[in-house]
Parts: structure tokens; C-alpha cells; sequence
């Protein structure tokens, strides 16, 4: 039976066989550059800190479990990206992986736009100062009063799902008075090579219409026939945590073949194509992810080339990276509750959260890094299992990691690249409580989203 598609159930925790995970580190006690965001250190008690803030002052201050997020190093990752494409091209910051006030600001500050996919990360944006001409809206399946707030808001993008969502959007455009620009999305039957659910551009999935079927060519027809919606261009996404250019290269020659169909059955040629985001980043030392130049140079040239065969005039780009900005940035503040050796197995890790705060592990088989942070340790190592609090077998944080064998009740470990997809994905299972969001820059930290307390789950709950 394969690791990754195993059913939930009594086998769920079957112990690997020798040699199927990494041998142990050379040295328990370092700390990654390449899965730790930057400011991230030990000092000279060998504690590691961030931002120059002691873990465990953050856990006496603030509790775990926390989300730490490394303000210096989101904003480093934010410039790298826009430097890289520079101002011909628009860099859209992924808000699904995870979006709040703050880190709007942020956004805004360091020039970068932000696309949402609900009415409630819309709001997110536009509270805290987001222009609407700088988001644009995502989504298979908006409802009229999203896209009624998103034309109201004047957000520079919607991008179309369906032919049911250019009527209703061209509808509700004519009724505001306004000329929506619009990007259709489609599926150019590209299969990244990452986890199903992650997929997004093969063609049996809910994204997108169709290139091959002819889906994509009536939706240009049906959108250029609707003077209250401006076709802008083309958008594709092939899927998430994506390491490899080949797929992008092969989605952007189909997406410029569909211009080229554009221009000589319409005699349009679209200004922008949109090539989406999904660029991998390391959970573990061995990922190996790119820098945002060698992702700008090789797409922009991609497009270059396809467009100069195709004799185009080169579109605008926007790319969408999210978890290549946010991902790096966090790692999860954990305390340790219960240390359960099982003789010739493994020893079961247990901490004061769990699938609630990061489901991405039981949801996707995510694997990640963990440490041991609020000390230094010269013991053995152990292979380890680190695992939540929850009433569940499949609650599993870190599947199977070393750590020093002196482990014990009371310390704090961490879980480094967490900043997407955990807090965003949070839950209240066995009504747990979302741990906060903690921004650390410069000797100091400070909540942005706030720990929820029991008061907040009774207070939905009307009896």
C-alpha cells in the first residue's frame, strides 16, 4: 500500500519500513535557512529566537499554541517577488493562503496587489486599505452579492468560472452602470505533478473551462458580446507546490495559442494573461525550491518566445504566488504535554494543538520539519511522531521526524513553514480554540489576529 494513499483507519499509523524516512540530521540542534524563515536563530543559551524575541517569552506572553509570522522576513519575500517581475508584469498576492489586516498593509506598502476568492477576504482587503482597482476576485462558484460587492468595490479583476458567472456578472455590471474587466479562467490539460486536491489544471476538476472541449473559445465569444464586461485576457493555474518549470512552460504555450485563436477569429489580441501561482517552497531540507528571479526570467521568456512564434504582441503577466510569500515566513510555537515512548516503534510527541490548527498533514500527507526550540539538547536522537490533542487517530502534525531523545513535558518545539494554508484552514474540531497570529519584527511582538476564547464559540451559539 502506497504512503500516500492509504485509507484512514487502523493502518493509518503503520510504522515505516527501515530506511523509507530521512537518516537522522548530523546536529539536532540547527536550524534550516532553507525551511526557517530569516531572522530565525538561537542565541547564546542556544534559544532560538525570531525576530530577536525569545520563543519563550512569545509562549509566556502570548500561550500556545501560536502562530509566529516573521514580519522582516514577509516583506523581504513580498520585494523579491515584485523586483523580479518589475513593473511590466503585476504580482497578485494569493490571499487564500493567508490574509488579514496587517498583512494587507503589508502587501500594500511593498507594492504588491492581492486577490481573494470570498466576500470575506474581499472585505479583509478593503478594510484595512486595499484600492479595489488592486484585487481581483477568484472562485468557481460566486454567489450574486460577491460579485455584487466585488463590482460595487470596482476590484480591477473578476475572473470568470463559467458561462452561468458571465450572465450574472454581466447583469449586475449593466445594472451598476459600470464596464467590469474580467480574465476567463481555463484548463489547459496540464497535470502538475503534485497531490490531487492540488491539481488544478487536468481536466476532470470543478476550475476553469475546458481548452480542449471548446469551452474556453464560447467563453471569449460569450464575453466579448457583453458590453457592460471588458475581456482583459486569459488566466491558468496547473496546481500548488510546484517545483518544476515544464508544466508552466507547456500551460503557457496553450494559453498563447488560445490568443493567437482570439486574435484571428475576433481580431482582439488580449493585453495580460494571468499564469497563476502554486511555486513550491521547503517544509523539509530536501525540497528545493526556486528563487523568485529564476521564476520571473524563466516565465516571462516562456511567454516571449511563445508570442514572438505566434507573432503576438507579448501580454502583460501576473503571476499569484501565496504560499511562496507566507509559507516561509511562520512556524507553529508548540508546547510539549505527553512524551510516549513505544518500544521498537516510536515515540509519540504530544502538543497542546493539533489538526485544528494544521490540518494540511491528515488533509494532503504534508510532511514538515520540527525542532526542539526553547533549549539545546546533546542527546540521541528519536524517531518521532508528533501529534495533536484531538479525538482522532489521524491528528498528526509531523509524521515522522527526529528529535532529541530528552524530550520531555513543558518543552517547545516548532514547526517552521506553516504561514499557508494553517491558520487560513484552521478549525474549531472538538471545539478547539484558532491559536493567534503573532507578527515579530524588531525586538518586539504583537498580536494581529487574536487567540479565540470560549466566549467567541458561545456567542455563535444561539441554543
Amino acid at each position: 500500500m502506497s504512503r500516500s494513499a492509504h485509507p484512514a483507519g487502523p493502518r493509518h499509523g503503520d510504522v515505516l519500513p527501515e530506511g523509507h524516512y530521512q537518516a537522522p540530521p548530523a546536529d539536532l540542534n540547527a536550524l534550516d535557512p532553507k525551511v526557517w524563515s530569516r531572522t530565525v536563530a538561537r542565541n547564546a543559551e542556544g534559544v532560538a529566537t525570531v525576530g530577536g524575541v525569545d520563543v519563550r517569552t512569545l509562549a509566556a506572553e502570548f500561550g500556545t499554541p501560536a502562530y509566529v509570522l516573521d514580519e522582516a522576513d514577509f516583506r523581504a519575500r513580498a520585494r523579491a517577488w515584485r523586483d523580479a517581475f518589475g513593473e511590466s508584469a503585476d504580482v497578485y498576492y494569493a490571499g487564500k493562503a493567508f490574509l488579514s489586516k496587517a498583512v494587507v498593509r503589508w502587501l500594500h506598502e511593498e507594492g504588491l496587489n492581492v486577490d481573494v476568492c470570498s466576500a470575506g477576504e474581499l472585505q479583509v482587503a478593503l478594510a484595512a486599505g486595499m484600492p479595489g482597482e488592486r484585487i481581483a476576485l477568484h472562485g468557481n462558484n460566486k454567489s450574486v452579492p460577491e460579485l455584487e460587492q466585488a463590482v460595487k468595490a470596482g476590484v480591477g479583476h473578476v475572473v470568470v468560472d463559467s458561462f452561468q458567472e458571465i450572465e450574472r456578472l454581466a447583469a449586475i455590471a449593466d445594472a451598476q452602470g459600470v464596464r467590469q474587466p474580467v480574465l476567463i479562467r481555463i484548463t489547459v490539460g496540464v497535470e502538475a505533478h503534485t497531490h490531487e486536491f492540488i491539481a488544478t489544471a487536468h481536466e476532470d476538476q470543478k476550475f476553469g473551462l475546458s481548452l480542449s472541449g471548446g469551452l474556453a473559445a464560447e467563453a471569449v465569444r460569450r464575453v466579448l458580446a457583453e458590453p457592460a464586461l471588458e475581456l482583459r485576457g486569459i488566466h491558468s493555474h496547473i496546481g500548488s507546490q510546484i517545483f518544476d518549470f515544464a508544466g508552466f512552460e507547456v500551460a503557457a504555450r496553450r494559453v498563447v495559442g488560445l490568443l493567437a485563436e482570439v486574435r484571428d477569429e475576433h481580431g482582439v489580441e488580449l493585453p495580460e494573461i494571468d499564469l497563476g501561482g502554486g511555486l513550491g517552497i521547503a517544509y523539509t531540507s530536501e525540497d528545493d525550491p526556486r528563487e523568485p528571479a529564476e521564476i520571473a526570467a524563466s516565465l516571462t521568456g516562456i511567454v516571449r518566445r511563445e508570442c514572438a512564434a505566434a507573432e503576438l504582441t507579448a501580454p502583460r503577466i501576473s503571476v499569484e504566488p501565496g504560499r511562496a510569500i507566507v509559507g516561509p515566513t511562520a512556524f507553529t510555537l508548540y508546547e510539549v504535554g505527553t512524551v510516549k515512548p513505544l518500544e521498537g516503534l516510536r515515540t509519540y510527541v504530544s502538543v497542546d494543538g493539533g489538526m485544528s490548527d494544521n490540518i494540511r498533514t491528515a488533509l494532503y500527507d504534508a510532511e514538515y520539519s520540527v525542532a526542539l526550540v526553547s533549549r539545546t539538547s546533546t542527546a540521541e536522537p528519536m524517531l518521532a511522531r508528533v501529534v495533536g490533542k484531538h479525538c482522532e487517530s489521524g491528528d498528526i502534525v509531523v509524521k515522522d521526524a527526529f528529535l532529541p531523545a530528552d524530550l520531555a513535558p513543558g518543552d517547545l518545539i516548532a514547526v517552521p513553514a506553516t504561514g499557508a494554508y494553517c491558520r487560513s484552514m484552521a478549525s474549531n474540531y472538538n471545539h478547539a480554540l484558532k491559536p493567534p497570529v503573532l507578527a515579530v519584527a524588531d525586538g518586539a511582538a504583537r498580536v494581529i489576529v487574536r487567540r479565540e476564547t470560549e466566549e467567541d464559540l458561545l456567542r455563535l451559539d444561539i441554543g
